[in-house]
């Protein structure tokens, strides 16, 4: 396995990753850039490259990347990984950080601030911001006034995120390469656990929780 300084990008989007790569190429040149547009790819990657640091997007070809996240750590436990998304960082940040990622990023985000990312990562191991670092203070802190969407499992959490943003069924289940059925027992699933009865429900316990 190569022990070079190796970064990786995984992201199905070939503009997002040559745009990181021009940049990683310019701040970071002592590190080689390698990328990967599939779960897979990353794998044969990973098995045979040791990498310093992976961008990961959170949504790839509906893989749920919670998964990913910890099958690669588990082939390189000192790996560290930014996640690098679109979604906002108050819905999802805290999820992922506890979930094994080592930062998380808005892929809207400054080039200034993703350079201060990268280089926090490779001095401190982690880049949390500040909101980030409260949301985390306030959680190891208490468990009183629990947040309801805690309740919910990471898939059942992504599910719930597409509803409210008004997603059906049908488009959940092809974006999620899911069986319709399937996407309508984690509906009922969700429903139950925050015992909500509708979408605007859901909608209403995400506007004040997340």
């Amino acid at each position: 396995m190569s022990n070079h300084n190796n970064i990786l990008i995984l992201d199905d989007h070939l503009v997002v990753r040559k745009g990181i790569k021009l940049f990683l190429n310019d701040k970071f040149k002592s590190y080689v850039v390698y990328e990967s547009d599939s779960y897979q790819t990353t794998l044969d990657l990973v098995n045979r490259i040791q990498f310093n640091l992976i961008f990961l997007d959170i949504n790839i070809n509906g893989i749920e990347n919670i998964r990913i996240m910890k099958e690669v750590k588990e082939l390189q436990p000192d790996v560290k990984i930014l996640v690098f998304s679109s979604h906002e960082e108050k819905q999802y940040g805290l999820r992922y950080i506890q979930n094994g990622a080592d930062g998380y990023l808005n892929k809207f985000c400054s080039e200034e601030k993703m350079e201060i990312a990268v280089k926090q990562i490779f001095e401190k191991g982690y880049f949390y911001s500040d909101s980030l670092k409260e949301k985390l203070a306030t959680t190891s802190k208490s468990n009183s006034n629990k947040n309801p969407l805690e309740k919910l499992s990471n898939r059942e959490f992504e599910i719930a995120k597409l509803l409210v943003d008004g997603d059906g069924n049908l488009e959940i289940a092809n974006k999620l390469d899911l069986k319709m059925s399937t996407v309508s027992t984690y509906k009922n699933r969700i429903f139950e656990k925050l015992k909500v009865m509708s979408i605007i429900g859901l909608a209403d316990v995400f506007k004040e929780y997340s």
